[in-house]
């Protein structure tokens, strides 16, 4: 089984949450610059220690970081330092040491800054958010983690800092926690009423799946698939579904089916099973249909087998156009509930929707039919078919069991 898409797809969405490469927090060095010239202009810095301040400021907008830090080293030189003029030094420290790469003395900087006491609420939020990011970029996700909850305590943007840590609990292995913390968001999603984000419902299948739990990332593909229908989606759903242990046999045709309603059929074996399987269940008219769009696609009409694919089409042709008189006589000589549900879907197939469903229900009203679900299943299909969305979901809805038909059901409710 492949999860490549899901697992690309998180760890993408990670990444560009941590936004470590590029540090684009609120408070960067051209914030920091910002606040220190206005400093430096505020409280009067003496000469000696605004200058080179302000020279940094002008190496660092020529993107001249080390320089910059030079000229920060020369400021502080200047002896009998105000706790003003520290506070400017440190603001332009960070600032220049974020953008030179010295992660180690911009984490000094910034947390000089906040121990100083002499920043507003604002600054103090957006510099431990920095301050998350840079533990971030020094694989300290401890502190990763302690900042990021300061700052969101302090009014730094929540979302941000939930994917910072996400990110950090990731990279050190604590998938439980990514989980926890990825389902949280997810819930607190839906009981707002909103569609929880791609990123979220990816990050908590990928972190089930690294922690071997197969039933909760069934039920994240699922939301996946409802609220994000792309076809990697449901490949992924599907293909996990057929290589479920307990998974029936029997139910392999709705399976197919759900494959080409959701465009996931992809092989030349996949389209003749499906064909020949609806041959079978008097299903001729969905057959030719199927090998049709097989041969329109360019899957079919190539190969060894191309000659042995068109006679099966000219063979589902014919069904198809004597598929009412074949049906009629599978109706006459019904004897029990499996052949009314197998004629009744069939029917259904033809377009005769009030007919085909008539004759699933009482079907299932035998008491020695085999597998009530499988006539349900069938039963939202011919409501599908009909355009009664409500009917196919109260039918669906109905399904149990373990071997597969309930899951199937559940993703019917998706198309």
């Amino acid at each position: 089984m492949r999860f490549s898409a899901l697992n690309r797809a998180a760890r993408l969405s990670a990444t560009a949450a941590a936004v470590l490469a590029a540090l684009c927090v609120q408070v960067g060095p051209d914030a920091s610059l910002r606040l220190a010239t206005a400093q430096a202009q505020a409280e009067a810095l003496r000469p000696e220690v605004g200058k080179p301040l302000q020279q940094a400021a002008e190496l660092l907008k020529a993107n001249r970081a080390k320089e910059a830090l030079a000229k920060v080293r020369e400021a502080e030189a200047v002896p009998n330092r105000t706790a003003a003029e520290q506070l400017t030094i440190e603001r332009m420290r960070g600032a220049a040491a974020a953008r030179a790469g010295d992660t180690d003395t911009a984490i000094r900087a910034y947390e000089a800054v906040l121990a100083s006491g002499r920043v507003g609420a604002t600054e103090q939020a957006q510099t431990a958010a920095t301050l998350a990011h840079l533990y971030a970029q020094a694989k300290n996700w401890n502190k990763t983690r302690e900042w990021a909850q300061r700052a969101k305590q302090q009014g730094a943007n929540g979302g941000d800092m939930d994917k910072l840590v996400a990110y950090a609990n990731a990279q050190s292995g604590d998938f439980a926690a990514v989980a926890r913390d990825a389902q949280a968001r997810i819930e607190a999603a839906e009981k707002s009423g909103r569609r929880p984000e791609e990123a979220d419902l990816l990050t908590l299948a990928d972190a089930l799946r690294r922690t071997g739990n197969a039933a909760g990332q069934a039920a994240v593909l699922e939301k996946l698939v409802a609220h994000y229908p792309k076809k990697e989606y449901w490949a992924v759903a599907l293909s996990r579904l057929q290589a479920s242990p307990g998974f029936s046999s029997r139910l392999m045709l709705e399976l197919l089916r759900l494959k080409r309603e959701t465009k996931t059929l992809e092989s030349a074996e996949e389209y003749v099973e499906l064909a020949q399987m609806a041959l079978q269940q008097y299903q001729a008219a969905e057959a030719k249909a199927v090998l049709e769009e097989g041969f329109a696609r360019g899957i079919l009409g190539k190969g060894a087998e191309a000659e042995r694919q068109r006679r099966l089409l000219a063979l589902a042709t014919q069904r198809a156009a004597d598929a009412p008189k074949l049906l009629a006589e599978a109706e006459a000589e019904a004897k029990d509930g499996n052949a009314l549900v197998r004629a009744g879907l069939a029917y259904s197939g033809l377009g005769q929707h009030d007919k085909g469903i008539a004759l699933i229900q009482k079907g299932l009203a035998d008491k020695e039919l085999r597998h009530p679900d499988d006539a349900r299943l069938a039963l939202g299909i011919a409501y599908l078919r009909a355009g009664n969305r409500a009917k196919a979901a109260e039918a669906f809805r109905s399904v149990k069991g373990t071997d597969g038909a309930a899951d199937l059901a559940r993703l019917w409710m998706r198309v």
